[in-house]
């Protein structure tokens, strides 16, 4: 591997790229195979558990906001004949890509790194760490807050009595990983705040002029995946909006420094 690959041709940049992604590739694999050989455990355990009131979120609601929840009720089946042998691919894969994110973003990172300078290398110290850090907090935050409610809310919400809540192994996997991913991604607000203001793309004025536009948003999107209440609406949007005020935080710290 080549420390400084400023000056190394075009075809040896891709060599370098290949070499990083398969290496990145090898660890989500491996990852994955270990969470396939555990797929039912998995299945029972990580997904299946947040359909029932035991989940360790909805007894946390019950004890501590008195937001008991006695049943959920929904049941699920498989519509196609691939249906769970390819929502185990999907499970393992993502288990891989969220548990092999750290050195994923290191291969990556280490192709991009030795082309900066050395005062951009220096602004850039611990990037993986943080990175991985808030990631890990938002995917945290997706599990255990909202992909539970999510699924409270739609799996309770009836518009008759007479019609049953029968989900597919398609729709709940989907909305639970995609979720839970997403707000891993959301959580890594205040890195692209710093990077983009770091390239001049954007500014601290920018983020504070549409602060109120964020908030809204924020809170609109609550409502949309929480149930209707206002408790569970101020527990999935007091963590985004302090993620957007850290943003603004470290876009101003950035611009000062590029502009002093």
């Amino acid at each position: 591997m080549k420390e400084n690959n400023k000056n190394m041709p075009f075809l040896e940049h891709l060599e370098e790229l290949r070499w990083r992604i398969a290496r990145a590739s090898i660890v989500v694999v491996l990852i994955g195979i270990i969470i396939w050989i555990k797929q039912e455990w998995v299945m029972e355990n990580v997904f299946l558990a947040m359909s029932t009131p035991d989940f360790v979120s909805f007894r946390f609601l019950c004890e501590y906001f008195n937001m008991c929840v006695n049943e959920i009720p929904i049941s699920m089946q498989s519509m196609t004949v691939s249906g769970q042998f390819s929502y185990s691919l999907l499970m393992s894969f993502m288990g891989g890509l969220v548990f092999g994110f750290p050195f994923v973003f290191y291969q990556l990172w280490g192709f991009v790194k030795p082309g900066l300078k050395e005062k951009e290398k220096n602004s850039f110290k611990g990037l993986t760490f943080f990175v991985s850090l808030l990631f890990f907090l938002g995917i945290i935050f997706g599990y255990f807050v909202v992909a539970p409610l999510a699924i409270k809310f739609f799996g309770s919400y009836q518009i008759s009595e007479d019609i049953e809540n029968i989900f597919t192994v398609n729709s709940y996997m989907s909305t639970i990983i995609s979720t839970v991913f997403y707000c891993g991604l959301f959580f890594l607000l205040p890195v692209a705040s710093y990077l983009l203001t770091k390239i001049g793309v954007i500014t601290p004025g920018f983020l504070k002029k549409y602060r109120k536009h964020a908030i809204v948003s924020v809170l609109i999107l609550s409502a949309v995946i929480t149930p209707p209440d206002v408790v569970s609406q101020i527990i999935v949007a007091i963590p985004i909006i302090l993620l957007y005020e850290i943003g603004v935080l470290a876009s101003s710290r950035i611009y000062k420094k590029e502009h002093i």
